[in-house]
């Protein structure tokens, strides 16, 4: 669900504030294309450290944070299942599903903050708030 942040009689984020917060939402799909995924929890923690002091781009920074971590985990699985010979027939299917959740999410989070809302990430495991 997503709205405008944090209330509709509220001063809107300031044009840095929403910058930031599209940055955080797109600097992990493009970290994890150059990387390979290794590096996709960069961005959004770099974000998250740097605009600690500014609730809308902190805020879609942890959630991006959070969602990559989340997946990392769903990506180590999946690595695991193509290893064995049954585990592929999962494996495949899910890791396709994975690249194209995750797109779908990043993508929705970054329009959404460009239009100063806030996104949630459906899946989460929250470590950064």
């Amino acid at each position: 669900m997503s709205y405008p942040y944090p209330s509709p009689s509220a001063p809107r984020p300031s044009e840095g504030s929403r910058i930031a917060a599209v940055l955080a939402h797109l600097s992990a799909p493009i970290a994890a294309v150059l990387s390979a995924g290794l590096l996709s929890l960069l961005g959004p923690l770099l974000v998250w450290l740097i605009k600690k002091d500014d609730p809308f781009a902190r805020r879609a920074a942890a959630g991006a944070f959070n969602f990559n971590l989340t997946f990392w985990v769903l990506f180590i699985v999946s690595w695991l299942l193509i290893f064995t010979v049954i585990g592929i027939i999962v494996a495949v299917p899910l890791l396709l599903a994975l690249f194209v959740v995750s797109a779908w999410c990043h993508i929705k989070g970054a329009i959404r903050a460009s239009n100063n809302e806030t996104y949630d990430y459906p899946f989460q495991l929250r470590v950064l708030s």
